[in-house]
């Protein structure tokens, strides 16, 4: 496995003086690769994603980037090193077309050259963003939304994109096509971090699992073998075990 461009390490993190939600995790995601965290409620999923992408700072452990400790570094100083983070639900500017919505990503790039060369390559990947491009994105179906989303994650040309549960709320169809989307992104050489609540059509797509419980990473391995194995798919993907795929106890 290639080094990884993000790495959360022994992470310790919580809610205010609560006990802590993460618990010693540790998670790796390489370049061009999607890692995908499932779980339990409860189990700590999107604290991940909040702690990567610095809206909650860890109690201890370390956040690095490209090799370097981004763990003190502020939401916006993260963005601005390439973390970007697609919220669950829906975040769109319903109000503003796909166009200025799209652009806000790239709200920090002072060269418009540049800002009008990444809109014309998201446009290429998401090609329902260049159909769209003048609508009002309230207007929208969710499964357009999501894309616009993803292609202004884009916009600042991220190192890793951080999605939680991004088909929360889509049919089955549309939820096919937002993983495909996933894919897309990449085949681009990005890393991507994922929760998502349907965790065996994530699984199908991903290279990498880990499965948490209890706010630590309780097993991880290749997406396929973990979606395979019959004690996890009765634990955590709702499907039970048949006796002669049961290991036998010790």
């Amino acid at each position: 496995m290639s080094e990884p461009v993000f790495a959360l390490t022994d992470i310790v993190a919580g809610y205010g003086r609560a006990a802590p939600v993460l618990r010693g995790l540790s998670v790796e995601v390489p370049a061009g690769s999607v890692v995908c965290l499932v779980g339990p409620n409860g189990a700590g999923k999107s604290t991940v994603l909040r702690v990567a992408s610095g809206l909650l700072r860890a109690r201890s452990g370390s956040v690095r980037l490209r090799g370097e400790d981004v763990g003190a570094a502020t939401p916006q100083q993260l963005l601005a090193r390439g973390v970007a983070h697609v919220l669950q639900g829906h975040s769109v500017f319903r109000e503003l077309t796909v166009a200025e919505n799209v652009r806000l990503g790239a709200y920090t790039v002072r060269d418009e050259e540049l800002v009008r060369r990444r809109c014309d390559a998201v446009k290429e990947v998401f090609p329902v963003v260049g159909e769209r491009w003048h609508a009002i994105a309230g207007l929208l179906s969710g499964g357009q939304q999501k894309q616009v989303e993803f292609a202004r994650a884009l916009m600042l040309d991220p190192a890793v994109v951080l999605l939680d549960e991004p088909s929360m709320g889509l049919d089955p169809r549309t939820t096919a096509t937002v993983f495909d989307q996933i894919a897309r992104m990449r085949a681009l050489g990005v890393a991507v971090l994922l929760v998502e609540q349907n965790a065996r059509r994530a699984l199908e797509m991903a290279d990498t699992g880990c499965v948490l419980d209890l706010g630590r990473v309780h097993l991880a391995g290749p997406a396929r073998a973990l979606l395979e194995d019959p004690e996890l798919g009765a634990l955590y993907l709702g499907r039970r075990a048949t006796p002669t795929e049961t290991r036998s106890s010790p």
